[in-house]
């Protein structure tokens, strides 16, 4: 199967060239897929490395674990999941370094040389709407970020990825209505979180 076909060629079509052998038909599921599962871990997490990480060690477990995909769900919505499982072991593992190393977020940060020098501002555009709009970005992700992360991963892969909630159940294991209904708490409680950071009643 060729690169141009690969792009043209549905995601079932694909998976079973894979399973005939065809390791070029697995790329184009990657090239496919791989931007929304980093949007997906890295919301999860709020580390871009993290999720650079997981998406690679998901393409890696799909590939390996491929003869378990039945066709049951879409493959997105497959190894969404998996991408999600990897997310929660590196919040917990995270969790755990956290605690034991004490660290401060407003520290200076070490060169290439491993001096340590005042973190220097950025040099990009300093336009006042590029700076709300980030500020508003970031206030979201930490909102999300507080989150239990059960309410975390509903309210990303539903309002973020835009997946079904068919899709959501069946990446997280849940039925429909317990999707809703964490949907609907994440929901509250990040507009409230929003509510306190701005400031307004």
């Amino acid at each position: 199967m060729s690169g141009a076909v690969h792009k043209t060629a549905g995601d079932e079509e694909l998976v079973a060239a894979c399973r005939r052998g065809d390791a070029s038909a697995f790329e184009g599921l990657v090239l496919r897929h791989q931007r929304m599962l980093f949007n997906v871990a890295l919301r999860m997490t709020g580390s871009r490395e993290d999720a650079a990480d997981m998406v690679q060690d998901a393409f890696i477990a799909a590939w390996k674990r491929l003869g378990e995909f039945r066709g049951e769900a879409r493959f997105s919505t497959w190894v969404t999941a998996i991408v999600v499982n990897l997310s929660r072991n590196r919040i917990q593992q995270n969790s755990i370094r956290e605690k034991r190393v004490a660290y401060s977020l407003n520290a200076p940060l070490p060169d290439c040389d491993g001096e340590i020098h005042p973190d220097p501002p950025g040099t990009g555009p300093t336009a006042l709407e590029q700076l709300e709009e980030a500020e508003l970005r970031q206030m979201v992700q930490q909102c999300i970020d507080k989150l239990e992360q059960g309410f975390r991963e509903v309210l990303v892969l539903r309002d973020m990825q835009e997946l079904s909630y068919e899709e959501v159940g069946t990446a997280l294991q849940l039925r429909e209505g317990t999707v809703k209904s964490r949907l609907f708490r994440a929901r509250d409680a990040v507009k409230e979180c929003l509510r306190r950071a701005v400031g307004t009643s």
